[in-house]
């Protein structure tokens, strides 16, 4: 099972997200909406779109947003015709990055995108350039709620998941793609706090970025490409030392 480095690389990119709630709100707006047309407006009867309520209601998004939403993926109110992509490349220092997209222009977006890259200091790649190295994932983060990482630890394999990155105030279950909706339903009927269930692309190998020079350009680059408008979420493979990380919270 995961150790305390990876959350605490977790937690820090967390902490830079949790300052940008519009951005937030945004991000799950298209889902819902997203899931709303491809599945209908009943939540029960739509697993994706009840999901990205849940996300929604985690974050304190008001009722009417989440309405709106629907309504536009439905069509009962004019809305964008989104469309999910999934773009590839390297930030600065080699580090793999994978993000998901959802965009009404990908004429537009490929090269606002491609721009932004440079910009930054990393390049934009072909299809499946680092995509080999990343798995999607189902990730579902709880409230540990006291539990200790042992008694954590074996609900986690009861509910069929794959991995615990174990943290005293909030822990990350890892399932496979194909028994997230299961492990969600899992941990919602023994009723854990589920603050957020999401897909995350996870990387098979990580680079460990050990110079807090260059860790600072890293977080540069995800945060300016996560600011972009049609970037839903950007993953990379980089890691950083606990010591690196006391230097970037100073």
């Amino acid at each position: 099972m995961s150790g305390h480095s990876k959350w605490a690389n977790i937690k820090h990119k967390k902490a830079a997200k949790d300052a940008k709630k519009g951005k937030v709100f945004t991000r799950i707006a298209k889902e819902i909406t997203i899931g709303a047309r491809e599945g209908g407006a009943d939540p029960d009867m739509n697993p994706r779109l009840r999901l990205a309520i849940s996300n929604a209601k985690a974050e304190n998004m008001p009722a009417e947003n989440i309405k709106r939403a629907i309504q536009k993926g439905t069509g009962e109110i004019e809305g964008v015709n989104y469309e999910e992509l999934v773009y590839e490349g390297y930030a600065p220092g080699g580090i793999a990055v994978i993000l998901d997209v959802v965009t009404d222009n990908r004429n537009r977006t490929f090269p606002e995108l491609r721009t932004l890259f440079s910009k930054l200091g990393g390049n934009i790649g072909e299809p499946g350039s680092v995509a080999w190295n990343f798995d999607k994932k189902g990730v579902i983060t709880i409230l540990t709620a006291g539990k200790a990482e042992d008694e954590l630890l074996e609900v986690v394999l009861e509910s069929g998941a794959e991995d615990l990155e174990f943290d005293d105030e909030e822990s990350r279950i890892i399932c496979g793609f194909e028994s997230f909706m299961s492990c969600v339903k899992f941990f919602e009927d023994n009723k854990f706090s589920i603050k957020e269930s999401k897909f995350e692309f996870i990387p098979k190998n990580t680079v460990m970025v050990s110079d807090v020079f260059d860790a600072k350009k890293v977080i540069k680059f995800l945060d300016g490409i996560e600011d972009y408008d049609d970037v839903q979420s950007a993953f990379g493979n980089q890691e950083f030392p606990d010591e690196i990380l006391d230097q970037l919270d100073d």
